[in-house]
């Protein structure tokens, strides 16, 4: 019978983290299970892309515990800390390929870095990779030469290059398409599928997202305030998770930005007149 894997692959266990005084994190629990793919979303500064970067190990948190394959990544020295990144794969918002790189030379780099592979090797693993996302035949194009969606198609396949057992997607879904974005999407998912990883998608996308995902957290300002499947975020009750999920103008998160009442400053500036 083949074995099934019920463990977490990321915890976050009661986690705060601060910027000086400000307070970004207060307190967060989740739990990432192995072969599943989990999105956090929040309006912007909740602290998502914190919570990515804690678990990449570029912060560490305050008070609480972050551990990868349960071991704690604030604990990790450095030659540590790059070992388990080799196992990690990011697909950054807007991609960030390198400019002056072709499609294949960006998809090979980490296979070059990190890896004693033969050049033949690397030739056809990144072609491997690239026939994965579709854009075998770019493989000499610039990203200059590239759409937004291929773009974030090579820097998938970049992201994949080591066969990660965690992938972090910060905003996949800006800027894209309808097509692109339908994707995209796709991609996350089956590359997910095919490599056994966990997937982490950060992302403001709420309809696109809960089409592929397993379970979501919702945070704001720096809480997690609902989580749950897609099913049950969609037929939630929470004020704001509901205000979040459909769009709604009115709700707890406010249209105005805070002001005095619009009458008092139109007679201000009569006074002024």
């Amino acid at each position: 019978m083949e074995k099934v894997l019920t463990d977490n692959l990321v915890e976050i266990d009661n986690v705060e983290f601060r910027y000086d005084v400000r307070a970004v994190l207060k307190g967060i629990n989740m739990q990432f299970p192995r072969g599943r793919v989990i999105s956090i979303m929040g309006l912007s500064g909740c602290g998502k892309t914190t919570t990515l970067r804690l678990i990449g190990g570029q912060l560490r948190p305050t008070s609480g515990e972050v551990r990868v394959a349960g071991r704690p990544v604030h604990a990790m020295d450095m030659r540590e800390l790059y070992t388990l990144r080799r196992r990690m794969g990011m697909l950054f918002q807007f991609g960030a390929l390198f400019t002056d790189m072709s499609v294949f030379d960006n998809v090979a780099f980490q296979l070059r870095e990190h890896t004693t592979l033969s050049d033949r090797t690397i030739r056809d693993l990144v072609l491997m990779k690239l026939n994965a996302v579709g854009l075998r035949g770019a493989q000499d194009l610039l990203p200059s030469e590239l759409s937004g969606g291929m773009a974030r198609r090579v820097a998938l396949a970049r992201a994949i290059a080591l066969d990660p057992m965690l992938i972090m997607y910060d905003e996949p879904f800006a800027g894209l398409d309808p097509i692109s974005l339908g994707v995209i999407g796709n991609l996350i998912r089956r590359l997910n599928d095919a490599l056994g990883a966990t997937s982490i998608v950060v992302t403001h996308d709420v309809q696109e997202s809960l089409k592929i995902v397993d379970y979501v957290y919702f945070m704001s300002e720096g809480v997690v305030v609902a989580q749950g499947t897609p099913a049950q975020i969609m037929e939630s009750k929470e004020d704001y998770v509901r205000q979040f999920v459909h769009g709604q103008m009115d709700g707890p998160v406010p249209f105005q930005y805070p002001a005095a009442p619009y009458p008092q400053d139109l007679r201000l500036e009569t006074v002024r007149g």
